[in-house]
């Protein structure tokens, strides 16, 4: 009996400290602030000016001002966005770095972002 008694009361204990490590790492999320929205028009097959001071969770909302498609496509392969003319994408930015980006289609479109850790 008493064997049992101890084994409810461990896994109690697991829970409960589980539940604390898990409220603990909410509330630290819960502090940063959340990551801004910039938004960049391609046109005239161009990226046009590219944000500066990005940080991780950042999102950058691409819309193609074109009347041909583009894409926003990373050198190290981590994202690879198409736009049709008229079209618009999210790209929210998971880690920390440097990204040089480039078209598909046009070999002038080239852009570096750079991301900061939070």
């Amino acid at each position: 009996m008493g064997r049992v008694a101890r084994n409810t009361k461990l896994k109690i204990g697991a829970w409960s400290a589980g539940l604390m490590g898990g409220l603990a790492l909410a509330g630290a999320l819960a502090a940063q602030p959340p990551g801004r929205t910039i938004t960049v028009h391609i046109n005239g097959a161009d990226y046009g000016k590219l944000p500066t001071g990005l940080k991780v969770g950042d999102t950058i909302h691409w819309v193609n001002d074109d009347t041909v498609g583009h894409t926003v496509t990373a050198r190290d392969h981590s994202f690879d966005l198409h736009l049709n003319p008229g079209q618009s994408a999210n790209l929210t930015l998971q880690k920390d770095g440097t990204y040089q980006i480039y078209c598909l289609y046009h070999s002038t479109m080239r852009g570096v972002l750079t991301a900061a850790a939070r």
